[in-house]
């Protein structure tokens, strides 16, 4: 991830959110637990991160990879097909449901990735005008690196999906609750700022217009069950 990102280069971000059924939640992380172990002991190659939800209802949990291109998912992964049984028996009993995603990386107005991240806000957004809201992405990103020197944020635009699924997600990197507390500007503010309160209102009208909806979650890394 370091590489790619710091290389300016896309990628593609692959991310299954778990529920977890009520009353469940330690039979499943033991579950998770006897899968990466298995998956290790084949010598399985690929890194994953989980993430576990802070807000909303429920236990919901995201498995996150990324991958070069699309071509990595015509390459087999024999340590998985080892270890499906575990899936089977030990993590698929106590999951309610899944939503599998890919996103592709905006390299152009991201930050490069950070190995002490610890916790991530992610806002979603589901877009009207799509050429509007990117006009808008760019000028205000845009002010935030001239004035900070670089980006605060990664932002990743969503392959397709269900139709509940976003168009767009911004996530912004902590190394831990401590960083939230620390007083910054807005991005509208630092926008404003640098060009004025006539043309900030006006970019405030345009988004209203062009964004359909948006929501947002804080997730916490489980580095434990990571790889």
């Amino acid at each position: 991830m370091l590489a790619l990102s710091q290389n300016n280069e896309t990628a593609l971000l692959t991310v299954s959110q778990i529920t977890v059924k009520q009353g469940h939640n330690a039979q499943y992380i033991e579950g998770v637990k006897k899968w990466k172990e298995c998956y290790l002991e084949n010598n399985g190659e690929n890194n994953w991160n989980v993430w576990r939800r802070l807000q909303g209802e429920g236990n919901v949990y995201v498995l996150s990879g990324l991958m070069e291109n699309w071509a990595k998912m015509d390459k087999e992964d024999p340590a998985n097909k080892e270890c499906y049984t575990t899936v089977l028996n030990f993590i698929m009993p106590h999951v309610e449901k899944t939503h599998f995603n890919i996103a592709e990386t905006m390299p152009e107005i991201s930050r490069a990735f950070s190995e002490d991240t610890k916790l991530v806000w992610n806002t979603f957004y589901k877009v009207k005008n799509t050429a509007d809201f990117m006009e808008i992405i760019n000028a205000v990103t845009g002010a935030i690196k001239a004035k900070e020197g670089s980006y605060r944020a990664t932002w990743f635009s969503y392959m397709g999906g269900a139709p509940d699924t976003p168009d767009y997600m911004v996530s912004t990197p902590y190394k831990g609750y401590a960083d939230l507390d620390i007083s910054r500007d807005s991005p509208a503010k630092v926008y404003e700022n640098a060009a004025g309160k006539k043309k900030t209102d006006e970019m405030r009208a345009k988004w209203r217009a062009a964004v359909e909806k948006s929501w947002s979650y804080i997730y916490s890394l489980n580095t434990e069950l990571s790889n």
